[in-house]
């Protein structure tokens, strides 16, 4: 797989996981508010956006050290910042009640999902 390949892989998981982060996080909020959208699907399919989201920060880190692609400092900040913002939502579930955690998952959803559109904007 070339350097051109593995970007446009980049772009377009880029776009899967902004569009997978924002319906999730729009679900966890209506969730919030409507008990019959709480499902194992919504953190199954949070789950699956987040995992997603770290093998795009991943796949960029490889395309940016293979020499494939230059970025500026800004876009790999804020896709580290993404990561970041990640880990620090995930290790916030424990103190939040378990009656929140659409809440916690919803809001920080949409700042992750902003986050990925400001990466994007300046990339």
């Amino acid at each position: 797989m070339g350097a051109e390949s593995v970007a446009e892989a980049h772009a377009i998981i880029a776009w899967v996981v902004l569009a997978g982060n924002g319906a999730a996080a729009v679900w966890a909020l209506a969730a919030h508010k409507l008990p019959r959208l709480r499902s194992r699907a919504l953190w199954w399919s949070l789950l699956a956006v987040q995992s997603l989201l770290v093998a795009e920060v991943i796949i960029g880190v490889v395309l940016t050290a293979g020499g494939g692609r230059e970025v500026g400092g800004i876009h790999t900040f804020y896709g580290f910042i993404t990561l970041a913002a990640l880990g620090i939502l995930f290790s916030y579930r424990s103190q939040v009640m378990p009656s929140r955690h659409h809440l916690l998952y919803g809001w920080g959803g949409l700042f992750i999902a902003g986050l990925i559109i400001r990466t994007m904007t300046i990339g």
